[in-house]
């Protein structure tokens, strides 16, 4: 079974496991992120609109974060579940998960796009738009709607091509969606003169683009994971175990969808509506996404390699892959936090912010970013967890950092210290939040490995009792 697969999870060197898994997974993240992020640069160069269209597309960023948390709840909740069951042989249970994965990816892609599309008016309002930004996050979010159902198949059947080591493939075709977008974001936003709406159209497309990929590619010689009729009808079994797995990827990116919803009602509180703040904030939280997205791409590329071991009981090279792991991270988490903290006005380049705006974003950022350098725990070890079947311990986690912690601290400063209390809250929330889970995980996961040796060991005397 294992020499199907274009990498050996069990056997291959664990250092070149790291790079050939991690390193496309880092990249995929990156690339997925240019979705938003080119949509941004080329809307805050619409002469005219420029800083209302880039708040307006800072509104929006949460609610596309939504829809793409439905992706992660099936897809990471069902890859890691199929590769465990392939690492103890169980073919037939790894096919009905990926199947019942896709359905369940069709049905809430199908939901999402005609709520979105009836509510969208409603649901801009909810998330704290300023008014002078309202007509194009509205015009946005409809468009964006109507390809809600590639978005959710194409980003959620992803990590089941990197859970049968085919983590290139899986990077190619995040990469062909988002050279896509920037070749046609240009064209419609101004040649087509469509601005905002063109940004949104070009997104569609792009999605639209990677989801024929992923579709031709489960259909090829080289997929592991086949659509087949017989595993297609939902079987609640699978699904309660696929969304429990998923539900903490899904909280991560909810609530962190949740946490830019409280920063924009706030900020539009205590600013008394200027956009300057809302740009600013949406300036910030990109480079939030630049820190702990390639962080999080560790964790998704190693879970693979962590579920087979898992799966297999080969629990010291579990050991062995998570010490380099850490390493990495933290080395990346450290740089990046120290770059932000020292050079801010980086930042500012990339977007073409306004004097107002840079002046905001160069003054706020080391306060809101200083948390960041805990995010080698929250974000790639936070992964590990799911990779393990921990799926408790991983919602705990998820919703610690911004329900328990993040979301009453915005409330609390802010009333108390204005618009600058928004921006301590992150800071403060992050640093706490990486600290209890970096201390959890430390302590537990050697206690849960130790408990899989002790199983594996049963389950082997039991065989041998029989035979």
């Amino acid at each position: 079974m294992v020499k199907r697969r274009s990498l050996d999870l069990g056997k291959d060197n664990i250092i070149q496991l790291i790079i050939k898994l991690c390193v496309p997974a880092v990249i995929a993240q990156i690339i997925n992120f240019l979705y938003n992020l080119v949509d941004r640069i080329y809307v805050s160069n619409i002469a005219g609109i420029e800083m209302q269209s880039l708040s307006a597309l800072g509104v929006v960023l949460p609610i596309t974060s939504i829809i793409a948390a439905f992706a992660n709840l099936v897809g990471y909740g069902g890859s890691p579940l199929a590769t465990i069951k392939y690492g103890e042989n169980k073919k037939q249970e790894a096919d009905y998960i990926f199947n019942n994965s896709a359905v369940l990816l069709l049905i809430f892609g199908v939901l999402i796009a005609v709520i979105t599309f009836i509510f969208a008016g409603d649901i801009i309002n909810l998330f704290g738009c300023p008014d002078a930004s309202y007509v194009y996050a509205v015009n946005y979010l409809k468009i964006y709607s109507l390809g809600s159902v590639f978005v959710l198949l194409s980003l959620g059947l992803n990590p089941f091509i990197t859970a049968q080591g085919k983590a290139l493939i899986a990077m190619i075709s995040v990469a062909l969606g988002a050279l896509l977008n920037i070749a046609l974001d240009p064209l419609f936003i101004f040649v087509f003169d469509m601005k905002v709406d063109g940004a949104a159209l070009a997104t569609v497309i792009s999605q639209a683009a990677s989801f024929v990929f992923i579709i031709c590619f489960f259909f090829s010689k080289g997929a592991l994971f086949k659509f087949d009729v017989h595993y297609l009808k939902l079987k609640w079994s699978y699904v309660s175990k696929i969304l429990l797995l998923g539900l903490s990827p899904f909280i991560m990116q909810v609530t962190e969808a949740a946490i830019q919803i409280v920063f924009n009602v706030n900020l539009k509180m205590y600013s008394l509506g200027d956009e300057n703040y809302t740009a600013a904030m949406t300036v910030m939280l990109s480079a939030l996404q630049i820190i702990s997205l390639p962080l999080n791409g560790l964790g998704y590329g190693i879970q693979p390699f962590i579920s087979y071991n898992y799966g297999s009981g080969q629990v010291d090279r579990i050991k062995k892959g998570l010490k380099y792991i850490v390493i990495i991270a933290f080395i990346f988490a450290f740089i990046t936090w120290l770059l932000s903290l020292l050079y801010p006005v980086i930042y500012t380049y990339i977007f073409n912010c306004s004097y107002i705006v840079a002046s905001l974003v160069v003054k706020y950022t080391p306060i809101f970013l200083m948390g960041t350098i805990m995010f080698f725990a929250q974000m790639t070890l936070q992964n590990v967890n799911i990779a393990l079947n921990e799926a408790k311990v991983s919602i705990f986690l998820a919703l610690f950092r911004k329900v328990i912690l993040l979301i009453p601290l915005c409330f609390i400063l802010s009333y108390f210290f204005g618009v600058q209390g928004v921006f301590y809250s992150e800071g403060i929330a992050d640093l706490v939040a990486g600290t209890v889970t970096m201390t959890v995980i430390f302590i537990r996961i050697p206690r849960l490995l130790k408990r899989r040796v002790e199983q594996i060991k049963k389950e082997h005397e039991a065989l041998i009792d029989i035979h």
